[in-house]
């Protein structure tokens, strides 16, 4: 099932019964590029260690360190200039993910930011979330299962995480400081619609985008399975 894939299992989020309508005046503030950003610097990739995952690996996890790397590329940041971050994948997905993070990068798709998870307390995913990180390994289950998430496998990827939320049927959505970005009729820098060329990089590519799905719409989240 992928019901619940990506959304964490953080305290219980807030709900709203409907999709707020917010001015772009309220939007995340962006200098998008005037001309096109300039090629991204050639990615890196390293193996990683238990000590280099921190609290986002414990042994049980459904994946070793050993089949993970850590990915460095460019992205373009909501200030219109060119930043450099990591994502810990499995070493399957590399070539997919510094292909995407490229064309992102040529397309002027802004990225917030970009560390991995550790950076937070506990590796957790609703403190990344609210600040609008983007990211990809965390060792973690799907909320409410006893099931390992794509995450946990480091076959899922979450971009500019409170502009783009996940949002339950219910009305219950995550991150909680994303309320203003469930209307989804908004254009700000870096929000994920259908058919965008930021999206169409990864589904192109055999990746599934929670957008697409039912419920939860889960439109931060991208995996490849």
């Amino acid at each position: 099932m992928l019901l619940l894939v990506q959304c964490s299992p953080a305290s219980p989020p807030h709900a709203v019964t409907s999709a707020p309508s917010v001015s772009p005046s309220t939007s995340v503030a962006a200098a998008p590029p005037t001309s096109a950003p300039p090629a991204p610097v050639a990615a890196t990739v390293q193996p990683v260690t238990a000590a280099d995952l921190g609290t986002t690996w414990q042994p049980g996890c459904p994946v070793e360190p050993e089949q993970l790397r850590r990915v460095e590329v460019d992205y373009l940041g909501l200030d219109g200039q060119t930043h450099r971050g990591p994502l810990i994948v499995h070493q399957d997905l590399v070539a997919d993910v510094i292909a995407i993070f490229d064309q992102l990068h040529r397309l002027g798709y802004p990225v917030d930011k970009m560390q991995t998870v550790d950076h937070y307390p506990n590796a957790d995913d609703e403190l990344s979330m609210e600040d609008n990180n983007t990211s990809a390994f965390n060792c973690r289950r799907i909320p409410g299962t006893d099931d390992w998430s794509p995450h946990a496998y480091g076959r899922a990827i979450d971009i500019n995480t409170m502009l783009n939320p996940c949002l339950y049927v219910s009305g219950y959505f995550e991150p909680r400081n994303a309320a203003a970005y469930l209307d989804r009729t908004r254009t700000d820098p870096g929000l994920l619609h259908i058919g965008d060329p930021a999206v169409l990089a990864f589904t192109d590519r055999g990746w599934r985008w929670g957008g697409d799905w039912n419920a939860p719409l889960d439109y931060q989240h991208f995996e490849r399975v």
